[in-house]
């Protein structure tokens, strides 16, 4: 009797396990995903320097005191229509869930709550710390639905933990949603036919909507949420930037000078003028104190460089350029400022953990920085992954710490005492001045005089064909092809003069392999007029239709042996087989072009098998042989 208790209790507990395991389903957010702050009917106000990430907008009304919004401010257009059929979709959902739990309506105080539906019929408030545990669940979602009023005290906060996520959370509230100065909120609001009031210092990660009522902040940071399938935000493609790559602070027109001990990581110069003022032992990269070869394909590549940002379409326009920075935070986009531009006190780059993130900032007009101004890299944002086209005059100041590869047109660089530079500083036609500056370029450079295109092969009849192509070849001499049978082991197979050339020009080459191996290896490396060779990158060619190759086979004294004829190189194996399909003897043989002779044991019992060749993974040779 008792062990049939304690088995009914164990099935129980496992029932109310899994029901609380697999409570609630998130509901649909439609457009209203894409929105931080969001009203069908009311104006949207703010007071003081707020951050938002994500679109903020009022389907009928205005919105007011916002200064850069990380997203598009939307005001009685066709997104807001779209916005308001989606709330409505979304709080009739959240409406007609199932509750699962019935909670007081005194909420947080150390607490911790599990995934679910819970219900509260009272003025609901939250104080000090609540805890949603997902248990491990990622996917686990909360949906609070308050038939009431929602507010929350002081310096109160939603702490989740175990894999919960601000994204699968959800509070539908039927009144004035109220949220107190320093809360950390987390999770989508929605204010049924009310208003929702954030204050001073407070953060949302989440959303706040109202299907009919003003929204009001004051200095309050909110973003949307990450994960539950959002979108994963990669930014546009990065430029190429060719030779300039290698430039640390560039001019394609204009002097380039110096004062002071700056330090510098990469090439420093111009292509018309001079370039004074730099100690060589302070920079670690090639000072063109005239112009040269260089210097003229830099020229050339930074112009596409240029052309190619000034046509990228822009996903967001910051509507203050005068008030840029300020503690702004920007996620990879393309962004505008339609002005001349004043960068202040810090600007964040988040990446949102994307490491290839891409960031490209574009200002119509000059851009100038405060003094001790910074950009600041987060979540995995990478310097080389950040450019900034400026058709004004660029002016970083005093002691700056300044991120990106800064291309101008037509206008002067003045890199004024004490700046860090991490990236590039670079204009089409301007004079640049630096002062005792720290610049490090970003990302990779290759300083040898080729920029590869691809290198690729492919069988031709018994033949191989290779092709390869280039661009900005400078000072390059020859091409050396190598090949092998197994990737480890190459020989030389040939050397191809370059083509003479200079700029952005596109070379192509090819070669024919006569002989090639049925699997072959080839790899291409380029060397410059003055020796310094760099290898490009491997490829595997496998050949199609039948193979040369021949064979047979004769048994004398404790060996079956195998002779073959044909132009089969590499590894390979011979596999003697019964009649019944067993495996009764194997041999590691590697075939040279031409005859090979191969021995393998014979077997004790007499009787027929099957010798099978194989090399390189291809099957070459199948035929009989007769033990007496």
């Amino acid at each position: 009797m008792k062990k049939l208790l304690f088995n009914l209790i164990a099935i129980s507990i496992l029932i109310v396990t899994w029901k609380e395991e697999s409570y609630a389903q998130a509901p649909t957010l439609g457009s209203t995903a894409n929105f931080v702050l969001f009203t069908s009917v009311g104006a949207i106000t703010n007071t003081g320097n707020s951050k938002f990430t994500g679109n903020i907008g009022s389907n009928s009304g205005p919105s007011t005191g916002f200064g850069n919004v990380n997203g598009q401010m939307h005001s009685g257009d066709g997104v807001t229509a779209q916005a308001a059929a989606d709330l409505n979709t979304l709080y009739n959902q959240l409406n007609s869930a199932v509750p699962n739990f019935n909670h007081a309506p005194l909420l947080g105080n150390g607490d911790t709550l599990i995934a679910g539906v819970y219900s509260i019929t009272g003025n609901t408030t939250l104080s000090n710390n609540l805890y949603l545990d997902a248990k491990g669940n990622s996917n686990a979602v909360f949906i609070f639905k308050i038939e009431a009023p929602l507010s929350t005290t002081a310096v109160s906060n939603v702490i989740l933990i175990n894999g919960a996520q601000a994204c699968n959370v959800f509070w539908k509230v039927e009144g004035l949603i109220s949220i107190a100065s320093n809360t950390q909120m987390k999770g989508t609001l929605v204010a049924n036919n009310a208003a929702i009031n954030i204050g001073t210092g407070a953060v949302l990660e989440g959303r706040a909507l109202s299907t009919s009522g003003a929204i009001s902040t004051n200095q309050v940071k909110g973003f949307t949420p990450t994960g539950c399938g959002s979108t994963v935000l990669t930014g546009p493609a990065a430029p190429n930037l060719g030779t300039t790559g290698c430039y640390a602070l560039f001019s394609g027109n204009g002097v380039l000078t110096n004062s002071g001990p700056t330090k510098v990581k990469g090439d420093v110069g111009t292509n018309v003028g001079l370039t004074t003022g730099f100690n060589p032992l302070l920079v670690n990269g090639t000072i063109h104190p005239i112009p040269d070869g260089s210097t003229s394909s830099a020229a050339a590549d930074l112009l596409n460089v240029y052309n190619y940002l000034n046509t990228l379409p822009v996903d967001i326009e910051l509507l203050y350029p005068a008030q840029f920075g300020q503690s702004l935070v920007l996620t990879p986009h393309t962004y505008l400022l339609n002005a001349g531009t004043a960068l202040t006190d810090t600007l964040f780059l988040d990446a949102q953990n994307n490491a290839n993130a891409v960031f490209v900032i574009k200002i119509n007009g000059a851009l100038t920085t405060s003094t001790h101004s910074q950009v600041i890299l987060r979540n995995g944002a990478q310097a080389k992954n950040v450019y900034w086209k400026v058709d004004g005059a660029a002016g970083i100041h005093d002691f700056s710490t300044f991120v990106g590869t800064l291309v101008v047109n037509n206008a002067a660089i003045d890199i004024t005492t004490g700046v860090n530079l991490i990236g590039r500083a670079l204009t089409t036609n301007g004079a640049f001045t630096t002062s005792s500056d720290t610049v490090t370029i970003s990302g990779a450079c290759s300083s040898l005089p080729v920029s590869w295109l691809y290198f690729k092969g492919k069988p031709a009849k018994q033949e191989v064909l290779l092709e390869w192509a280039t661009t900005s070849e400078l000072n390059n001499s020859y091409f050396t092809i190598e090949k092998s049978h197994d990737g480890i082991l190459f020989d030389k197979l040939t050397a191809v003069k370059s083509t003479t050339g200079v700029g952005n020009q596109i070379y192509n080459y090819s070669f024919i392999d006569n002989h090639p191996y049925n699997i072959g290896f080839y790899k291409i490396s380029q060397t410059d007029i003055d020796g310094k060779t760099s290898y490009y990158n491997t490829i595997k060619i496998k050949m199609n239709g039948s193979v040369d190759f021949k064979a047979s086979q004769y048994v004398q004294g404790s060996y079956i042996y195998a002779q073959t004829v044909g132009s089969v190189a590499g590894k390979g194996t011979l596999d003697l087989y019964s009649m019944d399909g067993r495996k009764v003897a194997t041999q590691k043989v590697i075939y040279t072009e031409g005859s090979n002779t191969f021995k393998i044991l014979k077997p004790n019992q007499t009787g027929i098998y099957l010798l099978h060749m194989e090399g390189n993974g291809v099957k070459l040779y199948s035929g009989k042989v007769i033990v007496e």
